[in-house]
């Protein structure tokens, strides 16, 4: 036991203790993964709290901050509160150290851990609430270009106004909005109306309009 008042042997066993935790909650191994990194921080918090009312409180709020991270995991999917948590966890493990640089270690090893534990999504089946997180942000940035996309090809056809010169790219005013162009192989004064003739992706192509300049009235 006395091996563990050693600040590398502090770091590898907390980085060794949530690289499994961690592991539980991303991959499925049927627990193996968190009853490993349970008795491993058992092991951590019962050498270095001597009374049980602060190993009580410091797995409490361990455990508060794990919950925290499966709970924004789960449900919220914003990451707010897995910041919160993880900020708990770190505070339930730097606290009980003996010296400053003690607790610096297992804050890193903490850390470190919790990183290298996405690297057993490259071996192990994911659990299904990340594979739906991954499926909701990919969903989500597919329905926001689509929409951009059918905005943009929607001006096709239309007049606008330069509103910058064209040395080929400028930017045009269309409808209320401006956006960003580029001219069709010439280059366009400020003032020119311009029509939209091609819309690659967000790429606006136009040309000069027929008697197009504007003259200020």
């Amino acid at each position: 036991m006395e091996i563990l008042s050693l600040p590398a042997v502090g770091f590898l066993v907390v980085l060794l203790s949530v690289l499994f935790l961690f592991g539980e909650l991303l991959v499925r191994v049927k627990g193996i993964f968190g009853l490993i990194g349970i008795l491993m921080l058992t092991f951590y918090f019962s050498f270095h709290l001597t009374s049980l009312s602060s190993m009580f409180w410091m797995g409490l709020v361990f455990a508060v901050g794990l919950g925290l991270v499966i709970l924004d995991g789960k449900l919220l999917n914003d990451g707010t509160f897995g910041l919160i948590g993880l900020a708990m966890m770190v505070t339930a493990v730097a606290i009980p150290s003996p010296t400053f640089l003690y607790g610096l270690l297992v804050s890193c090893g903490f850390l470190i851990g919790t990183a290298a534990a996405f690297l057993f999504l490259k071996v192990f089946p994911a659990r299904s609430m990340w594979t739906k997180m991954t499926l909701k942000d990919r969903l989500s940035s597919e329905m926001g270009y689509n929409s951009m996309n059918a905005e943009y090809k929607g001006l096709v056809g239309g007049t606008a106004i330069a509103i910058t010169p064209f040395r080929p790219s400028g930017t045009i005013e269309m409808n209320e909005k401006k956006y960003s162009a580029i001219s069709a192989g010439s280059w366009i004064d400020k003032d020119t109306v311009v029509v939209v003739t091609a819309v690659d992706g967000t790429r606006i192509v136009v040309e000069e309009k027929k008697e197009s300049r504007r003259h200020p009235i």
